[in-house]
């Protein structure tokens, strides 16, 4: 009876300090905001989006990312597993400290360059964060996560102002000091200022060199995750 008890309370123990200090609060996933449209009709139209050419015009130019925004956020997504695997969580950590440039002409999208500070990541959980900064991820030892677009994304059409595209952006994504060639689902849309993207990219662990981080009330985490991004490109003056 006494040893029945006694798993009672530690399966007791366990849960509380689960619920109390590890249980999370993940951010919902990064998908396309549906935003006011910017454009104006054209000169002499009677209120509609204009022409294609119109069109092409307004969207063209350089676009970018600076960092400090709310808008937007490069973050993870990775599963916690409570001792014995008993509860898992999901948890998840973001950063607005992120810098990119894209170029967009006609139907083709080029010279696109994203980085991320992961110093900055932080979740729900103060210990989770400075867990990562030294183990796991490492971020004070490779603070940078990056990707560079090496092949043109080309566009079936011009899109419409309101507009949700997808699209795969292929390049090379830097995350622990290890570089790979990665092709990323995403999606775009142009409100007639700003262009949002969001996307997200499984990523295994061991592809990256990296350990999943550990803690004396956690099991294990999951060998792999996600990186996921939402970001507001604002079109420069030309």
């Amino acid at each position: 009876m006494w040893i029945g008890i006694g798993l009672v309370v530690v399966a007791g123990l366990l849960f509380a300090g689960w619920y109390f200090f590890l249980k999370s609060d993940p951010e919902p996933r990064a998908a396309i905001r549906d935003t006011p449209l910017q454009t104006q009709p054209t000169e002499g139209s009677s209120g509609g989006s204009g022409s294609a050419t119109d069109t092409d015009a307004e969207l063209s130019g350089t676009y970018s990312v600076e960092p400090g925004s709310s808008d937007n956020f490069v973050g993870y997504r990775v599963t916690e597993k409570l001792v014995a695997n008993v509860v898992e969580s999901i948890a998840t950590g973001r950063t607005d400290n992120v810098t990119g440039t894209l170029t967009i002409d006609g139907t083709t999208v080029s010279d696109v360059t994203v980085s991320a500070d992961l110093r900055d990541l932080e979740s729900d959980n103060s210990f989770r964060d400075g867990r990562i900064r030294g183990s796991g991820l490492e971020s004070d030892r490779f603070p940078e996560a990056k990707f560079v677009l090496t092949e043109p994304i080309t566009l079936s059409k011009i899109p419409e102002a309101g507009e949700t595209i997808t699209a795969e952006a292929t390049g090379n994504f830097t995350l622990h000091g290890v570089t790979k060639k990665v092709t990323i689902p995403i999606e775009g849309r142009w409100d007639g200022t700003d262009v949002q993207i969001v996307g997200n990219l499984p990523i295994v662990f061991g592809d990256y060199d990296i350990s999943a981080p550990t803690a004396a009330a956690v099991a294990s985490v999951d060998d792999h995750g996600e990186m996921e991004f939402q970001l507001f490109f604002k079109k420069q003056a030309a």
